[in-house]
């Protein structure tokens, strides 16, 4: 019987992989010949954490936590991100799909809700193999896509069917925001294809029943408020409302967090004032947006950002 990474070097993903187009910078490098594009990564899967994590949306993590694994890398790399240490690439242990594959056995054995898949864009041919594999093997838990939205359409095909739940980002409407703070022009058009298409794959939220509420299925969108952005901000969660009204959650985010990148950038240099974010989120609700999350008290401190230490791994 052929062993989860004999699967994956027999795959036709192996294959694409030598002509890297998974994501919408279209690379075209040889991952496979340890060539890296924008994400910074081979071909060889990489991580920096795996552990029960409890900062997600209370429908996530509930009492036991979710099963977040941290990939390393980033094909977006936002100059602010907050996981700067393993979105650069340079932070992590390289593992097998056949270890992933156990990784998330081994999650599910500890209690977790969910496996919560942390920037997982430019590994998608090396998790489907290791869900699979999972599957296979008793894995029942849902499946969370946590990702910046900066997706192509035709690689979150590829998942259906093993995804359970999208967690994406809606960073952007304005083109020069996201051209200045992420590189990507396009991100707003690029991200929004994205999410109708995780809406269409997985439906209108599903919760299981109980005082924790658990969600099942369904797409929870993510907006991180950034200083000085709310215009953008109101015009993102007005697209939102009007593109999916209840077809999914808005987790309405304050907790961005100045980190020493962003020192010589005056405009992201500070932290979001209670004042701007109550004003968004009196915005959401004036628009009509029932279903969401909102964040309260102290969120933007370090603190809520994990220790990449290669735990679980």
């Amino acid at each position: 019987m052929k062993n989860t990474d004999q699967t994956f070097y027999e795959s036709e993903t192996w294959q694409e992989l030598s002509d890297c187009t998974l994501c919408p910078r279209e690379c075209h490098v040889n991952r496979n010949a340890s060539e890296t594009g924008y994400c910074g990564q081979t071909a060889r899967l990489m991580a920096a954490r795996a552990a029960l994590h409890f900062w997600e949306e209370p429908c996530l993590s509930g009492r036991n936590g979710s099963g977040a694994v941290f990939f390393s890398g980033c094909n977006l790399r936002c100059v602010y991100c907050q996981n700067h240490k393993i979105a650069q690439g340079h932070t992590g242990q390289d593992i097998t799909a056949s270890r992933l594959s156990d990784i998330f056995l081994e999650l599910q054995e500890k209690g977790a809700h969910n496996v919560n898949l942390v920037t997982p864009s430019h590994f998608v041919p090396q998790i489907i193999i290791a869900l699979q594999s999972a599957k296979k093997q008793g894995l029942f838990i849902p499946v969370v896509y946590n990702s910046s939205a900066y997706e192509k359409v035709e690689t979150l095909r590829e998942l259906e069917g093993l995804v359970d739940i999208y967690l994406p980002d809606l960073k952007y409407f304005d083109p020069v925001l996201s051209e200045s703070y992420s590189n990507a022009p396009d991100y707003f058009e690029t991200a929004s294809a994205a999410i109708a298409e995780m809406v269409r794959q997985v439906g209108a939220p599903v919760f299981a029943d109980g005082e924790d509420s658990l969600m099942l299925r369904g797409v929870i969108v993510r907006h991180l408020l950034l200083p000085g952005c709310g215009k953008d901000s109101r015009r993102i969660l007005r697209f939102l409302h009007e593109a999916f009204k209840n077809d999914i959650y808005v987790s309405i985010m304050n907790q961005y967090t100045p980190l020493s990148q962003v020192s010589s950038i005056p405009s992201l240099n500070r932290r979001i004032s209670d004042e701007e974010y109550e004003r968004i989120v009196d915005f959401a609700i004036r628009i009509g947006i029932e279903n969401g999350f909102i964040q309260e008290g102290e969120t933007c401190l370090e603190s809520f950002i994990p220790t990449f230490d290669y735990e679980g791994l």
